[in-house]
């Protein structure tokens, strides 16, 4: 962990483009409470093949009118060069000089992948295109990505992102710190020297968490699985304990020396302001 901690600290929160304008209201307030916590930047997803470009671009766009700085993710997955290459030069007209370079998921039904296979081509495509223009970040996967063959292959994927010229990384969201510190040593024993930012999810709903954890492949402990469950359809004791839990998760990896924070916020104010006020950030 010992290089984790010449990097200042960044925290940033993460949004997916609303699809109403309700949504997007109710963005504009989590927005406008976020903000009061100063993160350095609000990220915004990008749907599977791309499917949220217009509203992504949208979203960003209307959080740096609100004054903050935004950025868009980009995936190359189910994409061709002249349509990444369109997509990087309209964030380049509107200002955007920071980015998160993703792989991304294929789009259902889709059978196949496009010209770019994996982020690290992204990444290598938009450096030669687009020079130092873009600061990017990329994924990390501390568990592993579920569709790696082996956590050794995952690593020097990772590796692959980063020689290519990724400035900086976020994690998936784990609850195992150790996973996080293992991970963050054995890049460090391979000579990846980035900022690798651990993702944070706050717990409010257990079914949902179930959903995502099964699809990305981050490990809910047996132990929390076994409480969450045994708390059943009580919404108070799931989010008290969810609070409790990455609460002393985030503790931990700061002690630590982690560079930062990004909380997957879920469009949601209440439980990422919860957890870092009780941080005392």
């Amino acid at each position: 962990m010992e290089s984790q901690k010449q990097y200042p600290r960044t925290y940033s929160f993460e949004f997916f483009p609303p699809n109403t304008p309700e949504g997007q209201e109710k963005l504009r307030a989590t927005t406008r409470q976020l903000a009061q916590l100063n993160p350095k930047f609000f990220s915004v997803t990008y749907g599977a093949g791309g499917s949220t470009r217009e509203r992504t671009l949208g979203t960003v766009l209307d959080i740096r009118e609100m004054g903050h700085a935004a950025a868009p993710h980009i995936s190359c997955v189910a994409s061709t060069r002249e349509n990444i290459r369109e997509w990087l030069q309209r964030y380049k007209d509107n200002g955007i000089k920071h980015l998160v370079a993703l792989r991304g998921d294929l789009p259902s039904g889709l059978a196949a992948a496009g010209e770019f296979r994996y982020a690290n081509e992204l990444v290598e495509y938009t450096r030669k295109e687009f020079g130092d223009h873009f600061m990017i970040e990329v994924a990390a996967y501390p568990e592993t990505h579920p569709q790696a063959k082996s956590a050794q292959d995952d690593l020097l994927a990772f590796k692959r992102k980063v020689d290519a010229g990724a400035n900086s990384a976020i994690t998936q969201y784990f609850y195992n710190a150790d996973a996080y510190y293992r991970f963050v040593d054995e890049c460090e024993a391979m000579n990846i020297r980035v900022p690798i930012v651990p993702g944070i999810m706050p717990i409010g709903r257990f079914s949902q968490l179930a959903r995502f954890s099964d699809a990305c492949g981050a490990e809910i402990p047996r132990w929390m699985r076994k409480k969450l469950e045994g708390y059943g359809d009580d919404t108070a004791s799931i989010r008290a304990f969810g609070l409790d839990v990455v609460t002393a998760l985030c503790d931990d990896l700061l002690q630590h020396g982690a560079p930062g924070l990004h909380f997957y916020s879920l469009n949601q104010a209440g439980l990422t302001t919860t957890i870092w006020q009780r941080l005392g950030l």
